[in-house]
């Protein structure tokens, strides 16, 4: 629950906030996002009396085309009288991998906004989390993702690219109200919404063209993503949601 400023990873270059820059002002040329949708991940918990503000100002975002926002639930405050209804191990493995990769965080904490895996900050304040988000896109000439049925295909990097994960995240597109019945949020309603239900790593990728198998969907009315992310919580290098 400790505060949290934003953070640039050192390895964000000014070459790659100018070619930002060019692709926000060719979306708004032509009316529609241009590159890969900029990813904003919360990590919150149903049992934390802070998560709430964050929640309700990503809850603001969840339409934006040119975004994709995905809700984490993680663990660690179920000790304080209520089970966070959507957490689980691996989505708070994700956020101290984080911490312990390009974020260089000594722990984790929420809520916790990360965007695109190389900037965080609380998500509290509603301005502060739009200008984040708004000056933190990815490259419009990072590899493109495409789906056939179940197959999925990354394309080969324009430049040399080192070792990265690829991610299926499959997320819940609808508003869900939890009616909390303990713990510091005890008596309230909240609403959740793009709440992943599933991650799964489909393979590495090492810049070179690859294909992988999409495994079946559990859930129908969930919606797909692949992240393609530097390994051990780095930076998301691509993105794509259907």
């Amino acid at each position: 629950m400790a505060n949290l400023r934003v953070r640039v990873a050192a390895g964000f270059s000014l070459v790659a906030m100018l070619g930002a820059a060019v692709a926000t002002m060719t979306a708004s040329a032509n009316g529609a996002p241009a590159g890969p949708p900029t990813v904003v991940e919360l990590f919150q918990s149903q049992g934390c009396s802070s998560c709430p503000p964050a929640n309700e100002n990503i809850l603001t975002l969840t339409d934006r085309s040119d975004l994709l926002v995905l809700s984490f639930g993680v663990i660690y405050w179920d000790r304080l009288g209520w089970k966070d209804t959507f957490a689980s191990k691996e989505y708070t493995q994700r956020q101290y991998d984080y911490a312990n990769g390009g974020l260089h965080r000594r722990n984790v904490a929420t809520p916790q906004v990360v965007i695109n895996g190389h900037v965080d900050i609380v998500g509290n304040r509603r301005d502060e989390l739009v200008r984040a988000v708004d000056s933190s896109k990815l490259s419009a000439s990072a590899p493109t993702i495409s789906r056939s049925g179940d197959k999925l295909t990354v394309s080969a990097a324009s430049s040399a690219a080192g070792i990265a994960d690829v991610w299926l995240v499959r997320y819940d597109p609808r508003t869900v109200q939890v009616p909390i019945q303990a713990g510091e949020n005890g008596g309230r309603t909240l609403p959740h919404r793009n709440v992943v239900r599933e991650l799964v790593r489909l393979g590495g990728w090492s810049g070179k063209a690859a294909t992988y198998q999409l495994p079946a969907e559990s859930d129908p009315d969930c919606r797909t993503a692949i992240l393609v992310q530097v390994a051990s919580g780095g930076s998301i290098i691509a993105s794509f949601k259907s």
